[in-house]
């Protein structure tokens, strides 16, 4: 085992087991649903399910994120006991708190003058954020060391492919993501906004889509068009959902029929943080492939 640690925030929506049985040590956002204040941990003070159902009986939701203090105290539990540490961001192009590491990556290498702290702007999110820092402890555990981990997460990030669709347009509304008459029309029409991240880490709308059964067609289809090896993809694939674990299903079943060749589909939530934003409804589908443009 290489004596650095590979971190994350909770916003890369892995579960806790996963986080553990990978090594992978995270930090928590935090969020609040109707005034009351939430450390985003992964489903454990509210359950998913909980939280879903609280959004769509109408609960307000609001996001925070982990401040340059938290920032300190979370890297020094690690840089006291002698190791080095890599840390990776949700995505610049979402929120700010790749500043907040820096700050505390500053403050701490006068401190800890002898020891390596390094900050990665992930320009991903949810599981495709997942994604990335899983392949980092692959790679951890196949020896590589840590500046050159470094430098292939920078190198790599952006061939981790993002592509969300949403059942339930009203809060990307509520978001001020879309009008309410696109909002009322899309609603009327069924239609499923089809999105993914571009390379500078932001949610890009791509296409409209009438029908959740065409939707879950097209989001394997990106997959199909982009993923490395094409139809041959041989590596993970992880999909995440925000309350509709049966669409996630129906995306997973196509992907097994036409990847033949796919190392593993992994179905996860997507937490609290994203999910406030996206609400439920749902679903986003991550994979390696060719550099995103």
């Amino acid at each position: 085992m290489k004596n650095y640690i590979i971190s994350c925030s909770s916003t890369a929506d892995l579960s806790k087991k996963h986080f553990e049985d990978r090594d992978i040590k995270y930090i928590c956002f935090h969020f609040e649903l109707d005034g009351k204040p939430y450390y985003d941990d992964l489903g454990e003070t509210i359950s998913f399910e909980d939280f879903y159902k609280a959004m769509e009986n109408g609960a307000m939701t609001r996001t925070s994120q982990i401040n340059a203090d938290e920032f300190e105290k979370h890297f020094e539990s690690f840089l006291s006991q002698g190791k080095d540490l890599i840390h990776v961001s949700l995505s610049s192009g979402i929120s700010g708190t790749v500043n907040s590491a820096m700050i505390a990556k500053n403050n701490l290498e006068e401190k800890y003058p002898e020891r390596k702290i390094y900050v990665v702007d992930s320009l991903g999110a949810s599981s495709g954020y997942g994604l990335l820092v899983d392949k980092m402890a692959d790679l951890r555990d196949e020896g590589m060391e840590i500046e050159e981990l470094y430098n292939w997460t920078n190198d790599n990030r952006l061939r981790v492919h993002h592509w969300f669709f949403s059942t339930d347009l009203k809060y990307y509304v509520r978001g001020g993501r879309i009008s309410k008459t696109a909002g009322f029309v899309g609603g009327a029409l069924r239609i499923c906004p089809l999105l993914n991240v571009d390379n500078e880490g932001k949610l890009i709308p791509r296409m409209k889509i009438r029908t959740k059964k065409r939707a879950i067609e097209a989001i394997v289809e990106q997959m199909a068009l982009n993923a490395q090896d094409f139809l041959f993809y041989s590596d993970k694939c992880y999909i995440s959902h925000s309350a509709c674990i049966d669409d996630a299903k129906a995306v997973a079943a196509i992907i097994s029929k036409w990847f033949p060749k796919v190392k593993e589909v992994l179905i996860n939530d997507i937490g609290t943080t994203i999910g406030s934003h996206t609400g439920p409804g749902t679903v986003a589908l991550f994979f390696w492939g060719n550099e995103r443009e």
